[in-house]
């Protein structure tokens, strides 16, 4: 491997909105292939006859495929440069739409889906790397909030375009708008985003190169830890993802204009709490700020929980507990995945391969619980509690985020 200049040494960049907007749009691809279609799957399960935890892998095994095509990808991204992988990514997720836009059974939609998975896994490794080629420490941390109010805006619309496509044709149509979304970027990519990696800064070596950055990564016990925490916040999401449509709209009873425009309010948390995360990065460190959002949310976890069991407070009470407990969303991932990215600038196609592979992987095995335990409002809950109870333990075993004086970077 060959060794390159922090990014401190790049000449002076400052982000401007547009090029801030087509890098959320690039990461939001993932987030918007598996939203929106979600006001469909209670259709889609009655459509091709299977079971409700069936439908639901077809949303989980997109993140199984992108936890495997991240791990491809990033050293893809460190050997040929970030632009020329997301291109291939984009073409394939095009033609794998149309194809699940005519899936004839349940596994077959489930199969196109993981490899949907595999081939976004691009555009989520180009959209960190590009940020980790020029910025570190609590600039990068700013700027990765900025992304997550773009990919925050992704659930606030796409399962409403979805839902309204579906009424007006059916579920199939909302891939054939996929692939003409794919498209688009494929040529916005192409068109506007420029090459942030200079051929003297690649990584080369071939797979023996890419074995030696994967072994120095994997036996990092900081870094797996602090790996995992956004891997955690992921599978929040993913609990609250797939188990919504069955917890709202059955569960208490929501059309699907109902869920869709619950699912937009929910987004606002997200977007408010990945803008309060730019704000604070700047007063507190990192460490403090993901130690403060993981405890909060246990708490508020553990309350939901309640709720679900004890029905007190019916729709409102559980549905303001959610929200709530998104609002601390965007405080752990940003700030973990740059702590973890510190020390590895040089690498960084293959740290953020690795990051992502775990939030998508851990992500992808432990939502489908939700499906598997009832899909109802109990299931999800626990589920969520038991993964943050995890990511705590995490926190406290494997970062020195409770130190007195925590040896993570400010920035």
């Amino acid at each position: 491997m060959t060794s390159t200049p922090t990014p401190a040494a790049l000449p002076n960049y400052r982000p401007h909105a547009k090029y801030v907007l087509m890098l959320g749009a690039i990461a939001a691809v993932p987030a918007i292939s598996t939203d929106i279609y979600l006001p469909s799957l209670p259709t889609v399960a009655a459509e091709l006859s299977a079971s409700d935890s069936a439908v639901q892998l077809t949303m989980s095994g997109m993140l199984i495929g992108g936890a495997v095509g991240q791990l491809v990808y990033g050293p893809l991204t460190d050997r040929f440069g970030r632009k020329a992988p997301l291109l291939v990514g984009l073409a394939l997720h095009v033609i794998i739409s149309i194809l699940c836009a005519f899936a004839p059974n349940v596994s077959v939609l489930i199969g196109l889906r993981v490899l949907q998975g595999f081939c976004n896994a691009a555009a989520s490794i180009v959209a960190i790397s590009v940020i980790r080629d020029r910025f570190t420490g609590a600039p990068a941390a700013r700027l990765l909030s900025q992304l997550m109010l773009v990919i925050g805006v992704a659930p606030l619309f796409a399962p409403t375009i979805g839902g309204f496509i579906a009424s007006i044709w059916d579920w199939r149509a909302v891939f054939i708008a996929l692939a003409a979304f794919g498209l688009f970027m494929w040529i916005g990519v192409g068109k506007f985003l420029p090459e942030t990696l200079p051929v003297e800064r690649r990584i080369t070596g071939g797979a023996r190169g890419v074995a030696r950055g994967y072994k120095t990564l994997f036996t990092d016990p900081k870094f797996l830890a602090l790996a995992l925490l956004p891997a955690v916040a992921m599978t929040t999401i993913m609990c609250y993802v797939v188990g919504s449509p069955f917890v709202f709209q059955e569960g208490f009873g929501l059309s699907k204009g109902e869920f869709s425009a619950l699912f937009a309010v929910n987004g606002v948390a997200l977007v408010l709490s990945s803008q309060l995360n730019a704000a604070l990065v700047t007063r507190f460190a990192p460490s403090a700020l993901l130690r403060t959002a993981l405890l909060a949310q246990v708490a508020i976890a553990a309350l939901l929980v309640v709720l679900a069991r004890t029905e007190a407070g019916g729709f409102w009470a559980f549905a303001g507990c959610l929200w709530l407990l998104l609002m601390f969303q965007g405080l752990i991932a940003p700030n973990a995945q740059v702590l973890a990215l510190n020390n590895y600038g040089h690498m960084v196609g293959t740290a953020a391969a690795v990051l992502g592979s775990l939030m998508a992987g851990v992500s992808g095995l432990v939502s489908p619980l939700v499906g598997v335990f009832g899909a109802d409002a109990q299931a999800m809950s626990l589920v969520i509690f038991g993964s943050l109870c995890v990511g705590v333990l995490i926190l406290i075993f494997g970062t020195d985020a409770f130190a007195k004086k925590p040896r993570q970077n400010r920035g």
